[in-house]
């Protein structure tokens, strides 16, 4: 899958490859421009965090904005756990409908603010990298 890049993307990868020595997948924005989010190879996310986050607070300050890294798997139920890290999830199934790939997310009720993120930006984030890298149309909780 062909992935397009901006030059202003392309400015994030450099910048965020001479920080921290680690190339990335891909770099997307959301929650209106305010969030980055690099993926990273899974043998790369400790160097590109950095120890105890230092290269992830270096980036925030230099950009003035959010950062997030997120490790890439090819298995689009893997990948979508990783973007949702920070929830607990329950489960996660691929459908397909009127030829349309959608994930569903269950998680924890309690949780579903948090998944879905101020403003919608970490679902948006997740619709993104998910319509990028693994060709599903849609992200669903259930």
């Amino acid at each position: 899958m062909e992935i397009k890049i901006s030059n202003e993307k392309l400015r994030y990868f450099a910048f965020f490859e001479k920080l921290t020595g680690v190339t990335p997948k891909d770099c997307i924005e959301s929650g209106n421009g305010s969030r980055l989010t690099f993926v990273v190879n899974k043998e790369n996310m400790g160097r590109a965090i950095g120890e105890n986050g230092r290269n992830i607070r270096k980036i925030r300050e230099k950009l003035n904005k959010n950062v997030h890294v997120v490790e890439y798997s090819p298995d689009p139920v893997e990948f979508l756990k990783n973007i949702f890290s920070q929830v607990e999830v329950r489960n996660i199934e691929i459908n397909e409908e009127d030829n349309k790939k959608i994930a569903l997310v269950k998680v924890v009720n309690s949780e579903k603010g948090k998944a879905v993120g101020k403003n919608g930006w970490n679902i948006e984030r997740a619709r993104k990298l998910l319509n990028r890298h693994q060709g599903l149309d849609d992200v669903c909780f259930v």
